[in-house]
């Protein structure tokens, strides 16, 4: 009796230290948002003082300043989300689909594909950035979305989430069910596999979306039209301009609207966030 109260005892105060540790990390994650927030309704000799957690009053003005600037913020806020849309939904689908070769077919050389497609990942994109700058010119493809688009399609990180989740959530038993019910390979893989794989599909919907809104290196690279960039090239823009037009509250207010779709996407998306990474850890 003595050792099942002692054994409540310190479970209950794992639970406190567990509830403490995740209040103290949740706060020190959102506290960087917070700030950003804050500068964003301060002007430029308030934020040259330093910190300060309290709100200033020029928000209205911030605005107006970085919608009167010379950067088209709104063709910037469509190219990103156009971007970044497009490459979410095709890397989830393509990878998915490639996944779904891997886990359900049986062929030679199977094993040697996907340690292949694993092999791929330890690349960085720098060390390829010269040579795809130099087919993209020779195709004529520079300030294009073609070449931000179409190669993120082969994504190897995310084959290998989805291809775990199916280890942990696709059986077998469902194809060849749908098989004998006569269902082609497409009809199933939309029809079946997709809605078994929608919160592993979410989850990477969203790292993909931030991954590719984020990018700088290869948007600033192949865009030079100011028409045809994204908003982190026109943040770094206006950190990089010139002393006498300097605004720091401009800029953060930029920081904050370039982030507030990121923030919609999460919270549409991210009901499936915990499931999706709980299962497709079950395997990893």
């Amino acid at each position: 009796m003595e050792g099942e109260v002692k054994g409540g005892i310190g479970l209950h105060a794992r639970r406190i230290i567990a509830y403490i540790v995740l209040v103290f990390i949740t706060v020190l994650c959102l506290f960087w948002f917070y700030i950003l927030f804050v500068n964003a309704t301060r002007n430029h000799g308030q934020i040259q003082m330093g910190f300060s957690p309290i709100p200033g009053t020029n928000l209205l003005k911030n605005w107006h300043s970085l919608m009167t600037s010379t950067q088209p913020v709104w063709n910037g806020l469509f190219n990103s989300v156009f971007i970044a849309a497009c490459s979410a939904a095709l890397t989830v689908y393509f990878s998915t689909m490639t996944a779904y070769a891997i886990h359900v077919y049986r062929f030679k050389g199977r094993a040697f594909i996907f340690t292949f497609i694993l092999a791929v990942m330890m690349i960085p994109t720098q060390v390829t950035a010269l040579g795809f700058y130099r087919q993209m010119l020779d195709w004529d493809l520079l300030d294009s979305y073609i070449p931000l688009i179409v190669p993120s399609i082969a994504a190897p990180a995310v084959f290998f989430y989805m291809k775990q989740y199916m280890e942990s959530s696709l059986p077998l038993e469902i194809i060849e069910a749908s098989r004998i019910d006569g269902a082609g390979e497409f009809y199933t893989f939309n029809r079946i596999v997709i809605p078994i794989m929608k919160p592993a599909i979410a989850v990477q919907a969203i790292f993909t979306f931030v991954t590719s809104w984020n990018n700088y290196f290869l948007p600033a690279l192949l865009l030079t039209k100011a028409k045809m960039k994204t908003l982190p090239i026109m943040i770094a823009e206006m950190r990089t301009s010139d002393f006498l037009n300097f605004n720091m509250g401009q800029v953060y207010m930029m920081m904050a609207f370039a982030i507030l779709p990121v923030i919609v996407v999460y919270l549409i998306l991210s009901k499936h966030i915990v499931q999706g990474v709980a299962l497709g850890s079950v395997k990893g």
